[in-house]
């Protein structure tokens, strides 16, 4: 087996500790917000509606906006567990990219034949992200940059030679000329087909664009369960209730209020780091002058970006499966990780030392096996959902809510047949079961980026029954 370049190159154990020695435990972006945000009322009586809306992450919050500007005098409640934003909606990495499909080459493998259309359909999507933020004036530091894929090792370069979604090829004197790393052979740029956002900034400014819409928001009013009545549905809360017309159910990660879907996500968890603001001489030294996102080739990937201060947001490359499928806030502290990516960071920038983390956080993925968003109807059409965004979703929450009304309205539209909207993917199976092959599958994938990328037996196999991920 080969080793990769952060096993060939990497920093002392002293640099590494004083980066990470006065690190806090929260999540960058919602410890951003301070204490000027929003707080929505408790759900304390029973209130009827047309639509509820079950989650007030950007699936929800989505979803509850796009009802509101479609019909303006339909009557719209959400109701959150927690509080708005306060799950992965406010703790991803702020890339808000076109695809719909977790990348070009997941779509390609999946649905090749609406290959064209979902790559259009996603960037018009994302155009409608940047309209959305722009009238309602949300000040999420919204950047149409880009997004860097780098090459970290030899057999990367030649898969972005032959990557046929676009974008522009950087040999290594042109990338390093763009982003200064040492690690960096070869890049290439998607110019178009990514944003970069403030996470919890946009998260509070949808609720705030759809309460000035008329949408009614309860938080901390966790929903227990579903109750079919004669021409509608009642959401059970724990000090109250509503009764609607249609519901559409947000709750991604977090367990379904549908036995259908019990088995149809896993939460994994990730992780990242942020940096306290550069010195003016600190990203002269870097370069990345435009700011792109950036993420490597690898299967274990790294994602990183600059926050408008100019912090580096560094996560990704851990993805750790729980036996079990429990959410716990106990799984979000993981010192391993967390020194493993500091590591990772000073390989990356080793101009850098000295640089230390303000933040470190970690947060749940909802995983499918088709690694991205999956849409069905039930209870006589009156509850849609979607879930499995597999960590891509800050702009696919947009076209997901899209698709739930266009399901709710019963409405044939060119999103609801999509063979990748009327498609359930394979469920997971139980435990010991889906412990035992996420956590062989993702061995599996160590050994390929530790070979050059070939693929074992494990992977080949996934790959012949449709269950295959290429980051």
């Amino acid at each position: 087996m080969h080793t990769t370049v952060f096993e060939r190159s990497f920093p002392g154990s002293a640099i590494v500790e004083q980066a990470l020695a006065d690190t806090v435990h929260r999540p960058f972006w919602i410890d951003d917000l301070g204490d000027d945000v929003v707080r929505y009322p408790q759900l304390e009586s029973e209130l009827q509606t047309d639509l509820v809306v079950v989650g007030a992450g950007y699936t929800g919050l989505w979803t509850a906006l796009r009802a509101k500007e479609r019909n303006p005098e339909l009557d719209v409640i959400v109701v959150e567990a927690q509080r708005v934003g306060w799950a992965a909606s406010g703790r991803n990495g702020g890339f808000c990219v076109a695809s719909l499909t977790h990348g070009y080459e997941n779509g390609k493998n999946r649905w090749p034949k609406e290959l064209d259309q979902l790559e259009r359909l996603g960037m018009e999507n994302l155009d409608g992200i940047q309209e959305t933020v722009e009238r309602y004036q949300i000040d999420c530091d919204f950047e149409r940059t880009g997004e860097f894929n780098v090459a970290v090792e030899p057999h990367h370069v030649e898969w972005l030679k032959s990557d046929g979604g676009g974008g522009v090829f950087l040999d290594t004197d042109a990338m390093r000329a763009s982003v200064n790393s040492p690690t960096y052979l070869a890049g290439r740029w998607h110019k178009d087909g990514a944003a970069m956002i403030h996470p919890a900034k946009l998260a509070a400014g949808l609720a705030r664009a759809a309460t000035e819409l008329g949408v009614q928001i309860f938080e901390e009013s966790r929903v227990s369960g579903l109750e079919e009545l004669p021409g509608g549905v009642r959401v059970h809360t724990g000090s109250g209730g509503v009764r609607a017309k249609q519901v559409a159910l947000a709750t991604n990660v977090f367990p379904s209020l549908l036995k259908r879907n019990s088995f149809m996500t896993v939460p994994v968890y990730d992780y990242a780091l942020m940096t306290e603001p550069l010195t003016d001489e600190q990203l002269a030294a870097i370069g990345w002058k435009e700011r792109q996102g950036i993420g490597d080739m690898a299967n274990q990937f790294h994602y990183y970006r600059l926050s408008k201060d100019n912090r580096i947001l560094f996560g990704g490359y851990d993805a750790i499966y729980y036996a079990g499928r429990q959410v716990k806030e106990a799984y979000e502290d993981r010192e391993e990780t967390f020194r493993k990516l500091a590591s990772h960071f000073f390989t990356t920038f080793p101009q850098l030392e000295g640089l230390k983390f303000s933040h470190k956080w970690g947060g749940a993925i909802d995983s499918s096996t088709q690694f991205c968003t999956f849409f069905g109807t039930a209870r006589k059409g009156r509850v849609a959902y979607a879930a499995g965004f597999t960590g891509l979703g800050v702009g696919s929450t947009r076209f997901a809510a899209d698709v739930m009304l266009d399901l709710l309205a019963g409405h044939e539209t060119e999103r609801t047949r999509l063979e990748m909207v009327r498609k359930r993917p394979l469920p997971f199976p139980p435990e010991p079961f889906a412990c035992i092959g996420i956590n062989l599958t993702r061995w599996s994938m160590d050994r390929a980026d530790h070979n050059a990328g070939k693929r074992n037996l494990i992977l080949k196999t996934l790959d012949a029954v449709g269950l295959g991920f290429d980051s």
